[in-house]
């Protein structure tokens, strides 16, 4: 049972991921947690960690992938996988990627085109998995000014 995992889903609607996720990782940093951010495409993956480095001229995220080594040191690191190797508390899934179970997360983040009805369909999916395995599940969506709405909670 993963009683205690927040799932939490964003609907994309007015900004691109590459726009949105470094803020959330961010976030997490700032709270003492590692973070694993596993795509659905590995060229994708690649986009994510040149963003990563480039998203604003006066920061970036640290972070790596395998090809990086020495994974079980990064505070962030980006997989197609379903691997931990940093031991991250929080999981960021991107790009129809899946996750075989919610222990030892404190959070897993669903990122989701709201304009593609499949990745609509797949996070649908995903929410009825996460409150079936007891997990509380929250949903947001972008304002029109492009701030986060609470649309949903379980």
């Amino acid at each position: 049972m993963a009683e205690g995992s927040e799932v939490l889903f964003y609907q994309l609607d007015r900004q691109p991921l590459e726009q949105v996720l470094p803020s959330l990782v961010e976030k997490t940093l700032e709270r003492g947690w590692r973070a694993v951010i596993q795509s659905g495409n590995a060229r994708r993956l690649e986009a994510l960690d040149n963003a990563l480095w480039t998203y604003r001229d006066d920061s970036f995220l640290p972070h790596g992938t395998k090809a990086d080594g020495d994974a079980e040191t990064q505070p962030v690191y980006l997989t197609t996988e379903d691997d931990n190797p940093n031991e991250a508390g929080v999981r960021f899934l991107v790009d129809g990627a899946t996750i075989s179970g919610y222990d030892g997360y404190i959070r897993v983040v669903h990122m989701f085109d709201g304009r593609d009805t499949d990745a609509v369909q797949q996070a649908r999916e995903a929410w009825r998995a996460a409150t079936d395995a007891g997990c509380t599940a929250t949903y947001w969506q972008q304002g029109e000014n492009g701030g986060w709405q609470k649309k949903a909670s379980r």
